[in-house]
């Protein structure tokens, strides 16, 4: 058998993004004038602030009237009150509130800080109120993207959408996946035997995650300028998936 390998192809030139712009032609035109060929089971993982940016999912500060809940915990968190209200409106339920932090669950499921909104990398400098909100459906955002690239180029391909996030048991934050389709977010290996012939029981493998970090190390989180990257030998069967395989249910989520 070859040696596995699994290439990363970071796709530079993007220009910046504003509402409505077409992600899926703005990505192949990158790649033609980088004389890359996206090919068949190729994934395109996506950051998250391009997609955001394109869907509008600005926000102003100065339009957001905070509510009483918001006004206690950014007493609590010492973050501005009218940017409470905007994580609470963006979240399910808030889990962890200490001085500058605000844990919540998200409404598309997943835990993380501040309901993923950010100010970074925001074009504008001059409007310091201006945020960005994550996709509001990112799954179906992938999708998108998904079918216009595979009718365009007449191939088969995963597309990955990822933001960074931290996580209840280490330092520092990682890619994770936020919207997928065309690849699986689990891979069971449950039944599957190991070197020495035992079945596995319990092993479940975040392949999504997993790709999703591989590739933010090209991203950066900075000025890199590097919004997409190319994933070409993913080790697993490309299918149809969804972020909500990545999500535990709560009752087993022993962090909450």
């Amino acid at each position: 058998m070859l040696n596995p390998s699994l290439q990363l192809i970071g796709v530079t030139g993007v220009p910046l993004i504003k509402p409505g712009d077409s992600i899926s032609e703005i990505i192949l035109l990158a790649c033609q004038k980088q004389e890359i060929v996206i090919q068949d089971n190729d994934i395109l993982v996506i950051t998250q602030k391009i997609v955001s940016k394109a869907e509008g999912r600005f926000k102003n500060l100065n339009s957001i009237k905070p509510g009483i809940r918001a006004g206690i915990i950014s007493l609590v968190t010492q973050k501005d009150p009218r940017f409470v209200q905007l994580v609470l409106d963006e979240s399910n339920k808030v889990l962890r509130v200490k001085k500058n932090t605000l844990i919540v669950e998200h409404k598309n499921g997943f835990v993380c800080a501040n309901a993923g909104i950010d100010h970074s990398n925001v074009d504008d400098k001059n409007q310091e109120n201006i945020f960005l909100l994550l996709p509001k459906n990112p799954d179906f955002s992938a999708q998108q993207f998904r079918n216009d690239i595979e009718r365009k180029l007449n191939i088969n391909i995963g597309v990955l959408i990822i933001d960074s996030h931290g996580r209840a048991w280490r330092n520092g934050t990682i890619g994770m996946a936020i919207g997928l389709s065309g690849l699986p977010g689990l891979v069971d290996l449950r039944g599957k035997e190991d070197l020495f012939g035992f079945k596995l029981r319990i092993t479940m493998v975040g392949a999504a995650d997993e790709l999703a970090a591989g590739a933010s190390l090209l991203m950066g989180q900075a000025k890199e300028g590097v919004p997409v990257v190319i994933a070409r030998g993913f080790p697993y069967q490309l299918r149809d998936g969804k972020l909500s395989e990545l999500i535990r249910e709560r009752k087993d989520d022993l962090f909450r």
